[in-house]
């Protein structure tokens, strides 16, 4: 079930972006933005934990900020091997992936505070 509620809140958070930010699109309907948010998932979950890990000195020295150059990165890398996708260039993906990591941290702690 939370997972559910992950994937519909990260689907939510490309809405806003995309609504936003003028740099990236999603082609389709809800389909295509619950698509391209399993894929953001996996593509985070997978490529995002171990470049993570590999940049901890980066994260370490910038306080953190650089998480939020990986987390752009693996959106623009969503865009690339999603055709649903569209991301100009990688301030729309910077400031796109700070939205849905916004979103999804606030409607996923929301719904697991009411359990």
């Amino acid at each position: 079930m939370i997972l559910i509620i992950r994937l519909i809140a990260a689907a939510l958070g490309f809405w806003a972006a995309t609504a936003l930010v003028s740099g990236i699109t999603v082609n389709g309907g809800a389909w295509s933005y619950l698509w391209v948010a399993l894929l953001f998932g996996v593509i985070n979950t997978v490529l995002g934990s171990i470049i993570k890990l590999l940049t901890l000195p980066a994260v370490l020295l910038s306080l953190g900020l650089f998480a939020l150059v990986v987390n752009a990165a693996m959106l623009m890398l969503t865009a690339r091997w999603s055709d649903r996708l569209d991301v100009n260039d990688f301030w729309s993906a910077l400031w796109a992936s700070l939205i849905i990591s916004f979103i999804t941290t606030i409607l996923s702690r929301g719904f697991k505070s009411k359990k």
